[in-house]
């Protein structure tokens, strides 16, 4: 399985980048938002899902590991398969794309190219239960809604099985200052 991809952009075709890693090209399909934030030459890494069919290897490819484990929850419900999975993912965030699934919200899963109304509803039955509680955002605390890839405290507890949101609040009032392990155990105490 290819984890992640780490390499600059060389191209960008459709909904696809070219990510140039030591001097090979992987083909990435990425999700509306993803896409129009990589820009060319520019060092990235990528998520990445490796699907593989009979006829074909695809790599689909996320900035944050919050989108990558929200994509692996959509593609197992029935009748979502990748392609429909990213379009869903394309509709915003992963933060906000989870948020609308907590909250039962199926008319805004629909509205993602190529995915109907009885597959939105199925979304939301299927995952309401596994995405978390809904957020409630105050307007006194501001709340993260991207993944820090670069706390690696925070993508440990979120490959775990906790929230974005969840994780933020473990981690508040960790000393950012420990070593990433003993931040997670501090964090799964709390």
């Amino acid at each position: 399985m290819i984890a992640h991809v780490h390499g600059k952009v060389a191209e960008k075709i459709a909904n696809s980048v070219i990510i140039d890693v030591a001097g090979v090209g992987y083909e990435v399909t990425v999700a509306l938002g993803d896409y129009e934030e990589l820009l060319l030459d520019e060092e990235v890494k990528l998520y990445t899902y490796h699907h593989v069919r009979e006829q074909a290897e695809e790599l689909f490819g996320f900035s944050t590991l919050a989108a990558k484990k929200l994509f692996e929850l959509l593609i197992t419900v029935q009748g979502v398969g990748p392609k429909a999975a990213l379009a869903i993912l394309s509709l915003g965030n992963a933060e906000m794309v989870r948020n609308a699934i907590a909250n039962s919200d199926s008319s805004f899963v629909a509205k993602a190219n190529g995915v109907g109304k009885k597959s939105a509803e199925r979304v939301v039955v299927d995952l309401a239960d596994k995405v978390g509680l809904p957020t409630q955002y105050s307007t006194t605390t501001p709340v993260q809604t991207e993944l820090n890839t670069s706390d690696e405290a925070l993508e440990a507890l979120i490959a775990l099985g906790y929230t974005l949101a969840d994780a933020t609040k473990a981690l508040e009032g960790v000393d950012p200052a420990l070593s990433t392990s003993k931040r997670v155990t501090e964090a799964l105490k709390s």
